[in-house]
Formats: C-alpha cells, structure tokens, sequence
C-alpha cells in the first residue's frame, strides 16, 4: 500500500513538472526573439548552432511521436519548433543571410520535417539518428557558447531563455524516469542541461562586464 502510494505521489510530481515544462517552452525561446528585436542585431547568436539545433529538436519530436510516447513527455518540442524558426528566420534577418539560400534551406528543412514525422523515412533510421542528437544538440550549445567567447559579447543574448533551458532540460530527468526510463533520453536531457546552465553562466558574465564598462567610461 505504501509502496504505490509512493509510486502514486511520484507520478503526480511527474505530471505536475511535465506541465510546468510544456507552459515553460510556450515561452521558451519568445525572450530571445524580443531580445533581438530589441537590440536590432544577433551579435554572439550562433546560425550553426540554431540550425544544429533546430535538427535536434525535429527529430527527438518525431522520434517521440512514432513511439507513441505519453504526449506530455514531448508536447514541449513542437511548441519549441515554431520559436525556433522564428528566432532562425530573424536572426538570418539581421545577420544580412536573408536571400535565395535562406528560402532553399527552408525548404529541404520542411521535406525532411515531413518524411520523419509521416513515416516516409523509416523509423529504424529516426532510432540511428536519435542518439546522434546527443552530440550534434550538446556541440550546438558549444558552438554557442564559444560565440559568446569570440564575439565578446552577449549583447543579443538572453539569460531566460537559457536558464529555461536548462530548467525544462532537468526537469525532463525525472518525467522520463517516471515514464520510459528511455537511457538515450536520459543521457541527451542530462548532457543538455549542464551545457544550458554553462550557457546562462556565461551570457550572465558578460552582461555584467558590459555594464561594468559603461558605468567606468
């Protein structure tokens, strides 16, 4: 009895942080679009990272989908989709990459969309491609974060959107615990979180340096 009373209050928990997550990523990556549109640039936001990204989270979502995965364990990645390419679409904007090429991508990026998620490309190759997006996800994070470190600035960048990062990443620990106890999953959240709070860290850290500099000047 007490045994799945326990089992009973963990899952609740479970649930109660898989909605907080998927009411977290409404806003998820919306500070960053503002952030921009703010500043009128995208100075140490990184276009491979964000494309790196996007093909990170378009496949963990339709690997989810054609598991037939519990919808609250993964709802987040199709809300997370649509910021994404809105924040990819300004940032080519600003960065003067709004042309020709931009449209061309756009489109083998939506035929690709398509194929993962209707089933024309073959589940067994989502399964290959799934623990790819381990490496290719953390790498994007890393290409960021080394923006950040070149350009010396993390003027475009917001700290929300990376601290939900990090937050939604963790909090996705424990629902797949509850829930699949997928390893893959498991690994790709945890890795993602560490590197989302590097991120945060970092962006905080030349922020307040800026600040620093403009109030000695």
């Amino acid at each position: 009895m007490t045994l799945k009373y326990e089992t009973s209050i963990l899952q609740s928990i479970s649930n109660f942080l898989s909605i907080i997550t998927i009411f977290s990523c409404f806003i998820l990556k919306i500070p960053q679009i503002i952030n921009i549109l703010r500043v009128k640039n995208a100075h140490g936001i990184s276009l491979i990272g964000l494309c790196m990204e996007l093909f990170s989270y378009t496949t963990m979502f339709s690997y989810n989908f054609r598991n037939h995965y519990a919808i609250l364990t993964y709802l987040e990645y199709p809300i997370i989709l649509i910021q994404e390419l809105i924040l990819i679409t300004i940032t080519f904007y600003y960065k003067n990459f709004f042309n020709i090429g931009f449209f061309a991508g756009a489109s083998i990026y939506c035929s690709m969309a398509f194929g993962m998620l209707y089933g024309i490309i073959p589940r067994e190759f989502l399964t290959f491609l799934v623990p790819l997006c381990t490496p290719i996800g953390a790498s994007s994070k890393v290409i960021q974060l080394l923006e950040i470190l070149r350009s010396g600035t993390a003027e475009s960048v917001s700290i929300l959107t990376w601290f939900l990062s990090a937050f939604t990443n963790a909090t996705r620990i424990f629902t797949i615990l509850m829930d699949s106890s997928d390893m893959v999953l498991l690994l790709n959240f945890s890795i993602n979180t560490m590197l989302s709070a590097s991120i945060m860290i970092t962006a905080y850290f030349f922020k307040a340096k800026n600040i620093h500099k403009m109030h000695t000047e």
